[in-house]
């Protein structure tokens, strides 16, 4: 048997060898988001929308249908549909009249309070069902005790000998009616677990020395464990550990490679980290501000990030350290770039600015070395807000996004304007000049790709490229290949020379924010709301663009074929029964093969005939050749 609970505040019941919906269960007044099994699946318990837990009775009733039994017979075991009580506890609703099909019969025991007020997120218990827990969209999970069928007992006898005692006392007869527990003794409170976040999942184990284990999966990317002792008076949860290190607490924004291929910085709004590129290990974690752009300084030594608040901060790889914080811009820094000569870099701000920056070196007051710091040479102002700015790799060319939709480019010499490229509907998010310096690409929120030639400014081809907004393009080095990511949580590669989409790389779960290429051109790496960096390596297996194409136009079909609308069956519920199967590749290609093989039939049917014909003409028995498709069946007959 299969149970399941949905929004549609439904819990239904499946028999998997019929795979049909034999009962539905309508006591719940809003969505049903969890559920579990207690007591050796005698019991059922769920989480809704408000701070109740429901529990019910489960009674299996076996139904074996011996065609010889009379038909009064058969229904023992249980009542008829018509003869049950109508109690305001059994809230279910039997769907079939026929009473063997009564499988399971469910009656309402009562309910159990939460503290929390939102909706269940998990209900769970443990393997050995004794414990229970379940937390909301906030930071607490709430532990039960379960008590086993033994515990039960003793406590019932210890009832009945307080009953007995009382009434002897009272000098009464003794009490004939047994006597009940609660709902609540039955299942206790035990405590409550605050975690230092949002929980999103948890799982729970009882060790063998009587302390219950509980792991929890928090929003920020941690995993808590807590112990709680429950030998104590009062037990309360203490954490043991936690693992923290790993990852970053928030999206990834900016990435960058070092210059040798083996380093990679990432940066989010807590952290900046390097990892090494081999072991894929993290290195070395520096805490900094909401960071949105970012750059290894030449030498690998260093690296400077830009932040939300208009910061650049310097930090040293070596010791791990902020060694300077500079205000550069008045906005965000949403865009830094460093020159080709590799004596400074470039950035872009919120506040309408240009900023030239070069790398000088300036006394340390702690020490006799001299240390790398940054100095502020020029200006450029613009009309509106900068998104992106990229060198041209001869770094006379400046390109500049802005707010307004378009990329302006100047000379970097004398910062005179030279060329506006015009045409997309939304502003450009990302930018990259190739490595020759003759084509530019460009990346809209409007979904389009458009590639220009930076003699003239003119669009070369314009590209429909992901289904929402172009969040990041790179070339590959020395090549006029780039890479695209995208909000539809997709990489593509293109060539910009055919205008062609060479491959997607799929596997990011959602938007992807940005990415990063290796000097060499060997490696991709990403950034996801997923909350994962991946890794991606050229291979040097060969890609052939029509196998891509044909791999595409069968997923693009199967995807088609999926969203057919089903045709109606009268007299059949809608939504509780499906029809037999979906139109899928297979079945197509099964159907094919079926028409192949009655053609083949029709062929070999005339062909026999004519056969008949000529051994009747010649009066002598010529033999019928083998048709090679039946000879590789194994010589099986036409039919």
């Amino acid at each position: 048997l299969l149970c399941s609970s949905a929004k549609d505040t439904l819990v239904k019941w499946w028999d998997l060898d019929t795979q049909h919906c034999f009962k539905t269960l309508v006591g719940h007044r809003a969505e049903v988001w969890g559920m579990a099994l207690l007591s050796k699946e005698k019991r059922l318990i769920t989480g809704s929308g408000d701070s109740e837990l429901r529990v019910w009775d489960l009674t299996y009733i076996q139904e074996v249908k011996d065609p010889d039994e009379p038909e009064s017979k058969k229904s023992k075991g249980s009542s008829s549909p018509g003869a049950e009580e109508n109690t305001e506890e059994d809230e279910t609703l039997e769907l079939d009249e026929h009473p063997e099909e009564r499988i399971v019969k469910c009656s309402k025991v009562g309910s159990i309070m939460r503290e929390g007020r939102d909706r269940v997120v998990t209900l769970g218990t443990d393997r050995m069902g004794k414990f229970l827990a379940c937390h909301g969209t906030d930071a607490v999970l709430e532990v039960f005790s379960i008590l086993s069928e033994e515990e039960i007992q003793k406590k019932l006898d210890k009832k009945m000998k307080k009953a007995r005692k009382k009434a002897k006392q009272n000098s009464e007869e003794e009490p004939e009616r047994s006597v009940e527990l609660s709902l609540q003794e039955e299942i206790q409170r035990v405590t409550n677990v605050k975690a230092s976040s949002k929980i999103k999942s948890f799982d729970l184990i009882l060790s063998p020395k009587g302390e219950l284990k509980m792991v929890l999966l928090l929003q920020n990317n941690v995993i808590e464990l807590y112990n709680l002792d429950l030998s104590a008076q009062v037990p309360q949860a203490v954490r043991v550990s936690r693992i923290t290190i790993g990852g970053h607490r928030s999206d990834v924004r900016t990435l960058a490679f070092s210059s040798d291929n083996i380093a990679i910085l990432s940066a989010a709004a807590e952290s900046v980290k390097i990892w090494n590129r081999a072991t894929l290990q993290c290195i070395r974690t520096m805490e900094c501000e909401y960071a949105l752009c970012s750059l290894f300084v030449p030498g690998d030594r260093q690296v400077i990030v830009g932040t939300k608040t208009g910061k650049l901060q310097l930090y040293d790889l070596a010791s791990g350290s902020l060694i300077e914080t500079l205000n550069a811009h008045d906005g965000a820094v949403w865009s830094i770039a460093l020159s080709p000569d590799q004596h400074g870099f470039v950035t872009g701000g919120a506040d309408k600015c240009v900023k030239f920056w070069e790398f000088e070196l300036v006394k340390d007051e702690n020490s006799v070395q001299k240390r790398l710091s940054m100095k502020h040479v020029r200006i450029l102002q613009l009309d509106e807000d900068v998104l992106c700015v990229r060198y041209s790799p001869n770094q006379k060319l400046l390109a500049v996004s802005l707010l307004d939709c378009t990329v302006k480019v100047f000379y970097v010499d004398t910062l005179k304007f030279f060329l506006s490229l015009y045409g997309h509907k939304l502003p450009v998010l990302c930018m990259d000049i190739c490595y020759d310096g003759t084509l530019i690409a460009t990346g809209s929120a409007d979904r389009n790709v458009k590639i220009w030639g930076l003699d003239f400014g003119d669009c070369h081809r314009s590209l429909f490229a992901h289904d929402d907004s172009v969040m990041y393009l790179q070339f590959v080095p020395k090549s006029h290949l780039f890479f695209t990511a995208g909000k539809d949580n997709k990489i593509k590669q293109w060539d910009a020379d055919k205008f062609e989409h060479i491959q997607t790389l799929e596997g990011h779960h959602q938007e992807v924010w940005c990415l990063a290429l290796s000097p060499n051109g060997d490696y991709v790496v990403s950034a996801s709301h997923d909350k994962s960096l991946r890794l991606w390596e050229r291979t040097r297996e060969p890609l052939i663009l029509e196998e891509e194409r044909e791999m595409q136009r069968e997923a693009e079909y199967e995807e088609s074929v999926a969203k057919e609308e089903q045709p109606v069956v009268a007299g059949e519920t809608q939504g509780e029964t499906g029809l037999a199967g979906k139109k899928t590749i297979e079945t197509i290609k099964a159907a094919e093969r079926i028409m192949e093989a009655i053609e083949l039939y029709r062929e070999e049917m005339a062909k026999l005939k004519e056969h008949n014909a000529i051994c009747k003409a010649a009066g002598k028995e010529v033999p019928f050749p083998v048709n090679p498709i039946l000879r590789a069946y194994g010589n099986i007959t036409v039919s």
